[in-house]
């Protein structure tokens, strides 16, 4: 069976049987990277790099089930243990830890910085008010006790579809930017200075395929936008009567409804903005109206499903956690309960008290994405199964070595870009997962 293969009726069956799942799944996709696809696309082109990585995802997660089928190991940790021994398995761990904290922190910062901006928009109260409710510090933890937290103590990923759906249609409604690309007169979205538009017709046509200094940029924001592999084979372990099989449609089903929204919501954007579409999008729509009605409602949902994504994020760090530290023990609620606390309150203090944690984020995206997503799945395939079943230079290990080796081109390229814009003291915003 290949990554891409589906069967109607089991795909049918899939969706009406197993929602919480590919809910589950949907919401560790999406995230706050939806936000920076548009800017994506106006340095890629319009069907470039997102689909292309969108592609390789359901390529890598074949390769991530095919070694789990083989040596009966549904943990991404346990599988680098088997093809590595504890090297491997340190590896994915602290990978998954990074990228899941980077991803969580993203998320909350989020909320810091954006939800007293639409309750200041909402209550119409005085940007010097100095009401607790307007300050981010507050509301980032009042949200992670009152929300994050007693979500995030389920025992099972499968608890938290009920959240993931109400999260994903959220997302849902981002889509309904999509009406600002018929409202907003084509000469109101061509530039702007000092906050007033300005119009300039030199770069208001769309283009199919593009490459130019900003374009090595979007590589993290694309790797953050389909990173969902931590938690495909927890999901896969709470699947009923799991098989290979179905949890590779499961993985598709939810990687092309999330490939969806992400194509809409970042062809309109750039089509609305062109060139001058920035690297959070709501942010180019609030420059035409801070306080339109529609933006102030999108951005309130995004706030409510990047909240609901923390919890599911969260689920495989704390796995990772007690794979490396804890290995081998039986599930105790006490460590269960402290694991959670500890992660949520780490990733609290980062939020409020790092100046700027972009460079974190970035150097995250640029190293921990690519391995989580490409390197590790190929070296443990190539690795894990039997050189009896397939020789190493059989056609699916030349194809994996060659994933492998495009994750590592990914990472220098991104790293790469980085360090120059440290070393230039240049500002390149990148989007989150």
């Amino acid at each position: 069976m290949t990554a891409g293969h589906l069967n109607g009726p089991t795909v049918l069956h899939i969706l009406l049987q197993l929602p919480e799942f590919i809910f589950n799944l949907g919401n560790a996709i999406m995230g706050s990277g939806i936000l920076g696809l548009a800017y994506a696309m106006a340095n890629t082109g319009i069907l470039f790099l997102l689909t292309a990585v969108a592609g390789l995802s359901c390529y890598s997660i074949h390769l991530l089930l095919k070694s789990s089928g083989v040596v009966g190991i549904r943990s991404y940790e346990q599988l680098g243990f088997r093809a590595f021994g504890m090297t491997g398995k340190m590896a994915a761990g602290i990978a998954i830890t990074l990228q899941n904290i980077g991803a969580m922190s993203s998320y909350l910062y989020i909320v810091k910085s954006e939800f007293p901006l639409v309750l200041q928009a909402f209550l119409k109260a005085d940007t010097n008010s100095g009401e607790w409710y307007l300050n981010g510090n507050y509301l980032v933890v009042l949200v992670s006790l009152s929300v994050i937290l007693p979500l995030a103590l389920m025992k099972q990923l499968g608890y938290l579809g009920y959240a993931s759906g109400f999260s994903l249609s959220c997302m849902v409604f981002f889509l309904s930017v999509i009406y600002k690309k018929f409202q907003i007169l084509s000469n109101h979205a061509h530039g702007y200075h000092n906050g007033h538009v300005m119009v300039d017709d030199s770069h208001c046509s769309p283009q199919m395929f593009t490459v130019n200094t900003h374009t090595a940029y979007t590589i993290p924001i694309l790797a953050f936008a389909f990173v969902c592999h931590p938690e495909v084979l927890p999901i896969y372990t709470e699947l009923r009567n799991p098989t290979q099989r179905k949890m590779q449609h499961i993985s598709n089903i939810s990687i092309l409804i999330m490939y969806t929204m992400y194509f809409l919501a970042a062809l309109f954007g750039y089509l609305t903005f062109y060139t001058n579409v920035e690297a959070e999008l709501l942010h180019t729509y609030s420059r035409i109206d801070p306080y339109d009605t529609l933006i102030l409602c999108v951005r309130l949902a995004v706030l409510t499903a990047v909240t609901l994504t923390v919890p599911i994020v969260l689920f495989p760090v704390r796995r990772a956690i007690q794979e490396m530290i804890f290995p081998n023990k039986t599930f105790n609620w006490i460590r269960h309960v402290a694991i959670a606390v500890v992660l949520l309150t780490l990733i609290n203090m980062l939020v409020i008290f790092a100046p700027n944690i972009l460079g974190i984020f970035g150097i995250i995206g640029a190293t921990s994405a690519p391995c989580l997503i490409f390197i590790f799945p190929a070296v443990f395939y190539i690795r894990i199964v039997p050189k009896d079943k397939e020789p190493m230079r059989s056609t699916p290990k030349i194809f994996a070595a060659c994933f492998a080796g495009l994750g590592v081109l990914f990472m220098i390229m991104s790293l790469s870009f980085i360090i120059i814009d440290w070393t230039t003291g240049s500002s390149s915003t990148l989007g989150g997962h």
